[in-house]
C-alpha cells in the first residue's frame, strides 16, 4: 500500500483542523461587530483576572517551588492559554484558561511529582489532545455517559468546597491540613479554635457580595463589573483600610507570596526534566488531565452551540486546547481547559466571533504590566469564598436530589465516580468511571439489542420480509435480532436459542436485517451456534444481513464454515432455501 503524499496529508489535515479565526465572512464582519466583541472581551477578562487568581492559589500549595510566583501562574496561563484556543479553536466564543476541574488533578500531581512533574504531566496531556483531535477523536469524547461526567464534577466542587474552608475561617498558613477526605473533615473541627474571625468576617463579606451583587447591579448601573472582581475589591480595602494585614494577621497575596506576586513583566521559558521514566510515571496523570480537559472544553463548547446558535468543531477545538496545554508548561503554566462559565458571560456579553477570546487574552495582560501591585492586597478569605460560589455552581446538586428517580445503574455509577473523587483522587476516579462508562454501554447494547422468535403471525416488516401468512415448515425455527450485535448482546442470543430445552431444530433461519453492526464476539458465538448445528445434522440460514456484519464474515472466513449458499437476501428467499435444505 503506498504512502499518502504530502498534498493528500495536508488535505487531511486541513479537514481536522480548521480554526473558526479563519473562516469568519469578512464581508459580514462589522465595526460594530468588533466593538461589542471587544467590549465582551474586556468583561470577561474581568471575570477571568479573579478565578485565575483564586484557582492557581487552590492549586498550588505553598512552600513548592515554582519558576514564577503562584498567583501570576494562573493568570499568565489564562492570557496565553486563553490566546491560543481563541486563535486556534473550533469553537467561535469558546473562553479557555485555567479551571476548577482542575485543581484536585493538580494537587495530586504535585504532591507525588512535583511542580516539574506537573509541567510534563501537562506537555503529555497537549500531545495527546492534539493526537485526539487530529484523529478525528473529538465527537467520541461526547458520548462518555452523563453519570460520569455528573459524578465528577460533583466529586470536584465537594473536594474544592472542603479544601476551601482553612482559608475562608482564616486558619493559619502553617496548619496544613491532611490530604485524606476522611481525615480532614476531624482536623477542621479539631483546628476550628484557631479560626482569625477577622478574616471569617472578610470571606463572609466577599460571599455575601457574591451572592447579592447580581440582584443590586442595575441599580449602581454596573451590570458589566462581575461579582467577584467587587467582592475581592471590597475585601482587599477593608483589610488595607483597617491595617488587618498587619494588625489582624489577615492572610493576603502579599503575605504568602511576597509584594511581587504578580511580576510586571512576561514569565521565563522552563524546561521540566523529561525522560523515558519520568514519561512512564506521568502517563496516568497525563491521560486524566487529557480526558478531563476533553471533556470540559467539548461541554463547554456545546453550552456555548446552544447560546450563540452555533455548532463548533470538535476536532479543532481538541487540537487547539491541546496546543494551550503544549505551550504554558514552558511559561511555567497549569493545565487549560474550556471554561464553561467564562463562555457563558462572553456570549451574554454580545461576543459572536474569537476576537472577544483575543481581546479577554490582552486585557488581562494590559492588567498584569500596569495593576500587578495592588494585587498583594487581596485576601485569601475573599479567594477562598470565589472559589466556593465557583464550585456551588459547577456541582450537579439536582442530579444528587432525583438520585431515586433514576435508573439503578445510572445512579450507581454517579454515585461511585463522585465518592472517588471525594475520597480518593480524580485519578482514581477518570480511570474507574472510563471502565464502568464501558460497562454501562455494553449493558444498554445488551438491553436495546433484542432476541426474539419469529412466528407465522408477525406482520411488523416490508412484504418480502414479513411472515405473517407464510407457513413455517416443520423441524424449521425462525429467531429475528434487532439491533446491534455486540457481545453484550452475544450471551442473550446463545440464550435465546439453547433455553427452550427441546433438541436443535433441523432448521435455524436467523433474520439480522434489522442488524445494523456486529462485533467479534458475536460472531465467535454465531461460529458456536452454527458448529452445534452442524454437529447434530442442521443448518444455520442467514436472513438479509447487512454489509458490515457480511465483511466481519467474509474476512474471518465464517462465509466458507457456513456455506455462501445459506446466506440469504431477505426472509422468502431464506425459507425457500429451508424447503430445498429439508427435501
Amino acid at each position: 500500500m503506498p504512502l499518502p503524499s504530502f498534498s493528500e496529508l495536508s488535505a487531511a489535515l486541513r479537514r481536522k483542523f480548521r480554526p473558526r479565526l479563519f473562516t469568519l465572512p469578512r464581508s459580514t464582519y462589522s465595526q460594530g461587530q468588533l466593538v461589542t466583541d471587544s467590549l465582551a472581551g474586556v468583561t470577561v477578562a474581568l471575570i477571568a483576572l479573579p478565578l485565575a487568581l483564586a484557582l492557581a492559589v487552590a492549586s498550588i500549595p505553598a512552600g513548592i517551588a515554582t519558576p514564577l510566583p503562584v498567583p501570576a501562574i494562573g493568570i499568565f496561563t489564562a492570557i496565553i492559554g486563553g490566546f491560543l484556543v481563541s486563535f486556534f479553536g473550533g469553537s467561535r466564543v469558546q473562553i479557555s484558561g485555567p479551571t476548577a476541574a482542575f485543581v484536585t488533578v493538580i494537587l495530586l500531581i504535585i504532591d507525588k511529582h512535583g511542580y516539574d512533574g506537573l509541567l510534563l504531566a501537562t506537555i503529555m496531556a497537549g500531545a495527546m489532545l492534539v493526537l485526539m483531535g487530529l484523529s478525528g477523536l473529538g465527537t467520541l469524547i461526547k458520548f462518555i455517559p452523563y453519570p460520569v461526567t455528573s459524578g465528577f464534577t460533583t466529586g470536584i466542587a465537594i473536594a474544592i468546597i472542603v479544601g476551601q474552608v482553612p482559608g475562608f475561617i482564616g486558619l493559619p498558613a502553617e496548619a496544613t491540613p491532611p490530604r485524606e477526605f476522611f481525615e480532614k473533615l476531624p482536623w477542621l473541627f479539631a483546628h476550628l479554635p484557631g479560626l482569625n474571625w477577622r478574616t471569617l468576617l472578610v470571606a463572609a463579606i466577599s460571599a455575601t457580595l457574591i451572592f447579592l451583587w447580581p440582584r443590586y447591579a442595575a441599580r449602581f448601573r454596573a451590570e458589566r463589573l462581575p461579582a467577584p472582581i467587587v467582592a475581592i475589591v471590597v475585601a482587599a480595602g477593608l483589610v488595607v483600610l483597617l491595617n488587618w494585614q498587619e494588625s489582624a494577621g489577615v492572610a493576603t497575596i502579599g503575605s504568602l507570596f511576597g509584594p511581587d506576586a504578580l511580576p510586571r513583566e512576561l514569565p521565563p521559558l522552563t524546561w521540566p526534566e523529561i525522560s523515558l521514566s519520568r514519561i512512564g510515571e506521568l502517563m496516568g496523570p497525563a491521560i486524566t488531565i487529557a480526558l478531563l480537559g476533553a471533556i470540559e472544553s467539548l461541554l463547554s463548547a456545546v453550552v456555548a452551540d446552544g447560546l450563540a446558535n452555533d455548532r463548533h468543531d470538535s476536532n479543532t477545538e481538541l487540537v487547539a486546547q491541546g496546543l494551550a496545554n503544549l505551550v504554558c508548561p514552558f511559561f511555567g503554566g497549569i493545565p487549560v481547559t474550556g471554561a464553561i462559565a467564562r463562555t457563558s458571560a462572553n456570549v451574554k456579553a454580545g461576543a459572536r466571533t474569537p476576537i472577544a477570546g483575543l481581546v479577554h487574552a490582552l486585557t488581562l495582560l494590559l492588567i498584569v504590566l500596569f495593576l500587578a501591585p495592588f494585587a498583594q492586597y487581596v485576601p485569601i478569605g475573599a479567594i477562598a469564598a470565589v472559589l466556593i460560589f465557583v464550585a456551588l455552581r459547577m456541582g450537579n446538586w439536582r442530579e444528587l436530589a432525583r438520585l431515586r428517580k433514576m435508573p439503578r445503574s445510572d445512579a450507581l455509577v454517579l454515585l461511585t465516580t463522585c465518592s472517588l473523587t471525594v475520597v480518593f483522587d480524580l485519578v482514581v476516579a477518570v480511570e474507574v468511571g472510563i471502565l464502568l462508562a464501558g460497562v454501562l454501554f455494553i449493558k444498554r447494547m445488551a438491553e436495546t439489542t433484542e432476541i426474539s422468535r419469529v412466528t407465522a403471525h408477525d406482520e411488523l416488516e416490508t412484504p418480502e420480509q414479513v411472515a405473517h401468512g407464510k407457513p413455517i415448515p416443520e423441524g424449521v425455527v425462525v429467531y429475528r435480532i434487532f439491533g446491534p450485535f455486540f457481545f453484550g448482546a452475544a450471551e442473550k442470543m446463545e440464550t435465546a436459542l439453547l433455553s427452550s430445552g427441546a433438541p436443535p431444530p433441523r432448521i435455524l433461519i436467523l433474520r439480522m436485517q434489522l442488524v445494523p453492526a456486529m462485533d467479534a464476539t458475536a460472531l465467535n458465538a454465531l461460529e458456536s451456534i452454527v458448529e452445534r448445528m452442524q454437529a447434530s445434522g442442521g443448518q444455520v440460514v442467514l436472513s438479509g444481513p447487512h454489509r458490515q456484519p457480511l465483511e466481519m464474515m467474509r474476512r474471518a472466513g465464517f462465509l466458507e464454515k457456513l456455506g455462501r449458499a445459506n446466506i440469504r437476501p431477505h426472509f422468502d428467499a431464506a425459507l425457500t432455501r429451508a424447503n430445498e435444505l429439508l427435501r
